[in-house]
């Protein structure tokens, strides 16, 4: 069985485009996975409250914590795509994967505390998982967590944290025996954010932006009653976080916005003043390459829906995830890479240039391009899971 478009799910992209212009939620001009600036958090909590309480979100949730009875399959990727495609932000903050893992492995008292914050946006998530040498390779942690009486004490680092600077709560992997094979060993923990020996430090990236931070523990004493699952089952905890992430990464539909930015980029160029004059748009090289950039966004958004549907109906496997997100991070980088080599020398404009195209987003769009390539796993060690874990190939 393999899951097709529903026209009733059109009803559903009309409630999220209404509600969308309605309330127009802080919407930014760059393209990517990025943090909200500090002013802007009120109303986006305001506005995750919104998209839980119109079940919008959060129906494949039990119906106690507010799920639907019966939730469409597609109802929540067809409301994310959506969301992408009107410019408007999701819920802030990695709250989605917290619950995830708080609803499969969570006590009940901690699904009653902490799921309906997350609803309310009250609460706002990070996730603390990579470290400066234990990014792709998870498993290689070093953050420890000591159990002393009630409490474990957490030392360590994490990097590359997503909203970190704005979150309340963090969705946190600890090694807690150090005596077992790496995969063993380690615990999933909710940390409250404002705990003492907790630091954040925003990273400035080569954007210009602070969308990561790094994160450092230093005697952090968190509650036994907040480890999310079992002591040293940690990595259970967090594999359906991680393929869920992975395969979030292949959503196309910001690619369809940028195929969009493309053609408009082309038509407003100037030709090459020769034979074929008028816009870059009338060059049969540049039709040829936005013609082959159209054939790969449908490839993409094709493979996405098959894998969808095999995870729907129990038929996934280890490759789904990584190919979804490898295809999607090559074809987003390349497209944004041809959009600042066809300005030319135009392509080197920062955005404060009057001159600049678009705003400059082309150019933040191809810096950021890099980051869809290492986060979720870099494309690299990607490939080595589909090989051994998928194809049952030797390790090299």
């Amino acid at each position: 069985m393999h899951l097709e478009e529903d026209t009733q799910l059109d009803s559903l992209r009309e409630r999220v485009r209404a509600l969308a212009a309605q309330y127009e939620p802080p919407r930014h001009g760059r393209t990517g996975v990025r943090a909200p600036e500090a002013h802007d958090i009120p109303k986006l909590r305001e506005w995750t409250e919104r998209l839980f309480s119109e079940q919008l979100l959060g129906v494949h949730w039990p119906v106690e914590y507010g799920g639907l009875p019966d939730p469409h399959p597609l109802h929540e990727s067809v409301v994310i795509d959506e969301l992408i495609r009107v410019n408007a932000p999701g819920p802030v903050g990695g709250g989605m994967l917290a619950a995830a893992a708080i609803i499969t492995h969570g006590s009940t008292s901690q699904k009653d505390y902490f799921l309906p914050r997350i609803r309310s946006g009250e609460h706002i998530w990070c996730q603390l998982f990579s470290e400066p040498d234990a990014g792709s390779d998870l498993a290689s942690l070093r953050t420890r967590a000591r159990r002393d009486g009630d409490y474990f004490v957490i030392d360590g680092q994490k990097v590359w944290t997503t909203n970190g600077q704005h979150a309340d709560w963090g969705y946190l992997l600890a090694r807690t025996n150090p005596d077992v094979p790496k995969h063993a060993g380690i615990t999933a923990f909710a940390l409250d954010m404002s705990l003492p020996g907790v630091t954040v430090r925003p990273l400035r990236e080569i954007t210009g932006t602070s969308d990561f931070n790094e994160v450092f523990f230093d005697g952090v004493r968190v509650p036994a009653e907040h480890v999310i699952g079992e002591v040293d089952q940690g990595w259970a905890v967090t594999t359906a976080s991680l393929m869920h992430e992975r395969a979030g990464a292949g959503s196309g539909a910001s690619l369809f916005g940028a195929l969009q930015r493309l053609v408009r980029l082309a038509g407003a160029l100037p030709g090459d003043g020769g034979a074929e004059s008028g816009s870059a748009l009338d060059r049969r090289d540049v039709r040829q390459a936005i013609g082959g950039f159209v054939a790969d966004v449908h490839v993409n958004s094709l493979v996405a829906a098959y894998n969808e549907s095999r995870a729907l109906h129990g038929g996934a496997d280890f490759a789904d995830a990584p190919v979804s997100k490898i295809l999607f991070s090559q074809i987003n980088l390349a497209l944004h890479e041809y959009g600042v080599q066809l300005q030319g020398h135009d392509g080197v404009r920062i955005d404060t240039d009057p001159h600049v195209h678009d705003g400059g987003w082309w150019q933040d769009a191809f810096l950021y391009g890099r980051a869809f390539t290492i986060a979720g796993g870099t494309n690299e060690v990607l490939r080595n899971v589909i090989a051994e874990r998928a194809l049952g190939l030797p390790r090299g």
